[in-house]
């Protein structure tokens, strides 16, 4: 047996355990489909396209070597995303007075981060987007500091200072998220905590709220550019990339499957939005312009939430994960107000 006859055999092995046994939607379909060719005689297109699958699945979400997804500004050519990073580190030197670092184990995996003490009851932990260190999310400190929080920021596993080499799309993080938030309240006596998650660090917030463990203290959650599936966002990045579809992009979703055990199909946030306690409040932050988290899938994300306490904001101009520096002063009264009005 050659080894793309063993990968075509482990492919179908997923489709049927993950897909086969599920209520059939028109992606399901596809991949059922595209299991049967597999395993009677289409070898040879995956024996061109696997290792494509694979080069995207390794550069995009594998931590392949010690300095890649560090402590460093991930598109230093993206003017904004320079101009972001500068405005960060600023803010942290200016606080570095309150910071204490601080560190947890999880899953094997030690994991750090920096924590800012202004001496609140209530405390903010950033769930930074794929690629980013703790120190890209000092940038969304400021205006909880304004509001009366304290501050974690955190390097997620596989990034940073942090050990891990596979992002499993916010799964195995919440269980990393739901650490800190012990940390918070056991070490620090918070008595409150509340997520702000940018794209996929949303997925990890959110994940960790519908956890059967999660303690009460959990109240909160802004999200800004979440998906409703990751497959979904994910297609539109390769489109953007001008990258080949089919069927790379499900390639790579069943590699996130073999090699972190998550199910895309079934662990999203469109799913799990619909599980959060309804005592929960969540405040959605999205762009008009955004070309990966689009206006129409966010509403249906905001649609979905269960929480009672729930808000959309929208701005018009900004690309995703940039609204904060296309918009600041809106961006920051908006998350001032929401919990402003809940103290």
């Amino acid at each position: 047996m050659t080894k793309y006859d063993e990968i075509g055999a482990a492919v179908w092995y997923n489709v049927k355990t993950n897909v086969m046994g599920e209520i059939m939607g028109p992606v399901e379909i596809v991949l059922a489909v595209f299991g049967f060719l597999l395993i009677s005689g289409g070898i040879g297109m995956l024996a061109y396209t696997l290792p494509i699958a694979k080069k995207v699945y390794e550069t995009q979400l594998v931590r392949t070597s010690e300095e890649k997804w560090g402590r460093v500004c991930s598109a230093p050519e993206n003017e904004e995303q320079w101009q972001m990073w500068e405005a960060g580190i600023r803010w942290a030197e200016q606080n570095r007075d309150h910071l204490i670092e601080v560190e947890i184990e999880n899953d094997g995996f030690h994991l750090y981060g920096e924590y800012y003490d202004f001496g609140a009851d209530r405390c903010v932990i950033l769930l930074p987007g794929r690629c980013e260190s703790l120190m890209y999310s000092y940038y969304f400190a400021e205006p909880y500091q304004k509001a009366g929080f304290n501050v974690l920021a955190i390097d997620t596993r596989c990034h940073g200072k942090s050990e891990g080499k596979y992002n499993t799309i916010g799964v195995k993080e919440s269980r990393d998220v739901l650490g800190w938030a012990r940390l918070l309240h056991d070490r620090f006596l918070n008595k409150e905590v509340v997520f702000h998650g940018i794209c996929i660090g949303t997925s990890a917030g959110l994940f960790a709220m519908i956890d059967k463990e999660c303690p009460d203290y959990i109240t909160g959650l802004v999200t800004e550019g979440c998906f409703v599936s990751f497959r979904e966002t994910f297609k539109r990045h390769m489109l953007a990339e001008k990258r080949p579809l089919f069927p790379v992009l499900d390639l790579v979703m069943l590699l996130i499957n073999k090699y972190t055990g998550t199910n895309v199909y079934k662990d999203k946030p469109i799913a799990a939005i619909k599980k959060l306690n309804k005592t929960a409040r969540v405040l959605f932050l999205y762009g008009e312009k955004d070309i990966f988290s689009i206006p129409p899938k966010t509403e249906q994300l905001f649609a979905a939430c269960s929480a009672e306490d729930k808000k959309l904001v929208w701005f018009s101009e900004g690309g995703h994960s940039h609204l904060r520096i296309n918009n600041p002063e809106k961006y920051d009264n908006a998350i001032i107000e929401f919990f402003k009005q809940r103290v």
